[in-house]
């Protein structure tokens, strides 16, 4: 479908220029007449010929980086009284992204056609997510735009922050990883078959090579010949994982064993504790009813095990009981999570102690990536000087003994 630019001027004189998807030029001018606007000039953009522009624009997605920006600027253009079509307007023209560009124009035209800015954030789920649409429902209802933008911001930007220290906390041991793996291709596929060459010039047919020399060369020999092998596990894999993960038992099986993995296990569960405080913790201070907070935070969890978790308190809550009750009956969250959510519900702090739940865990999520990155480091190091050391030894330890041979018929 071609993207058309526009130019227009709308019921207050005011000048607009943004671009809109439509089926033809004509289409383009009703739409202008169901807004009320006047066109003055519209250009083809991209047309039939340029689908794969707008296909590959639309597989660019948004990084969480962007959307924080564009949260954080709609926050303090708002707060200093400007209107949210001329916000939208201005964030969309700096925005490079042509895909969140694409997205914006298109909030802002479902605005001026009458809908709310919860609604025209909903039609973009793969932008704004359950809890960023929510969220911006309870500020219209309050009327509060900017605080709840502030709050979605710094949500956001909490979180990304977690996903760069895991990045930059692995980026390390990925690259020794990596050329470690190099590594040993080369020498299995490249250097083993010259090494083989060279001994039976060296020794001749009859000499029997050292055990450790043996192994190395049938071990070279084997990969090169079953390359593909560790591939097609690999695939399959990978293919029977997501294949399991596709149904609900098999993701709820996925994910508790996940949970049981020795120190990673541990990690996850305080991730995704972190989360879903801090998640429940900006909704509660946002206004959003405990029963629709649940709801989100169970489509959010990042976990079956943790969802089906929240999805039980959901059902108790409406029943009339109280969070801490089946959260501490699941078993999954720790101790201190459910007497601090007891504590909040006691005093109607339920938000704050939330919050300080989150921060602890994100505190110890952190704590627990340096720790497992200063493990991580020595032991690749150790494995990969183990590898080279046998390497080593199995190569010259034949000529060694073909050099001491020689010396002893002089």
């Amino acid at each position: 479908m071609p993207v058309f630019r526009y130019e227009a001027v709308d019921a207050a004189g005011n000048t607009v220029r943004s671009t809109i998807t439509a089926d033809s030029r004509d289409a383009v001018i009703q739409r202008m007449r169901e807004l009320r606007y006047h066109p003055v000039d519209i250009a083809v953009v991209t047309s039939e010929g340029g689908k794969m522009a707008s296909i590959n624009a639309r597989f660019q997605g948004v990084k969480l980086k962007e959307l924080v920006v564009f949260t954080r600027q709609f926050s303090t253009m708002i707060d200093a009284g400007m209107t949210i079509l001329k916000s939208l307007d201005i964030l969309a023209a700096q925005t490079k992204n042509s895909f969140f560009r694409e997205t914006i124009q298109g909030v802002k035209l479902d605005i001026a056609s009458g809908l709310s800015l919860a609604d025209a954030l909903a039609k973009h789920p793969r932008v704004f997510n359950d809890l960023y649409v929510n969220m911006i429902r309870a500020a219209e209802i309050g009327g509060i735009l900017d605080v709840i933008l502030q709050r979605i911001a710094g949500y956001l930007e909490n979180e990304q922050e977690i996903r760069t220290k895991i990045k930059s906390a692995m980026m390390y041991p990925c690259v020794v990883f990596a050329f470690a793996l190099l590594m040993t291709i080369g020498i299995v596929f490249f250097v083993l078959p010259q090494f083989k060459t060279i001994f039976a010039g060296l020794v001749g047919e009859d000499y029997k090579l050292p055990v450790l020399t043996t192994v190395l060369l049938n071990s070279g020999a084997t990969a090169r010949q079953y390359w593909w092998f560790p591939i097609l596990v690999i695939i399959g894999v990978v293919t029977a994982w997501k294949m399991v993960g596709r149904t609900e038992s098999g993701r709820l099986k996925l994910d508790s064993f996940k949970l049981k993995i020795p120190i990673v296990g541990d990690l996850v569960l305080k991730i995704s504790v972190a989360r879903v405080c801090r998640t429940l913790a900006t909704l509660l201070a946002s206004g959003v009813s405990i029963l629709r907070c649940l709801e989100i935070v169970e489509a959010t969890a990042g976990n079956a095990v943790i969802a089906n978790a929240i999805r039980q308190a959901r059902t108790a809550v409406h029943g009339g009981e109280r969070i801490c009750e089946p959260l501490a009956q699941s078993g999954i969250f720790p101790l201190m999570t459910t007497q601090m959510v007891q504590v909040g519900e006691e005093t109607g702090r339920l938000d704050e102690m939330l919050n300080k739940v989150a921060v602890f865990y994100e505190e110890e999520v952190d704590a627990m990536i340096k720790g497992l990155t200063s493990l991580i480091e020595p032991i690749m190091i150790v494995g990969l000087g183990g590898f080279v050391g046998f390497v080593a030894v199995a190569v010259l330890k034949p000529i060694y003994d073909v050099l001491e041979t020689m010396q002893q018929q002089k």
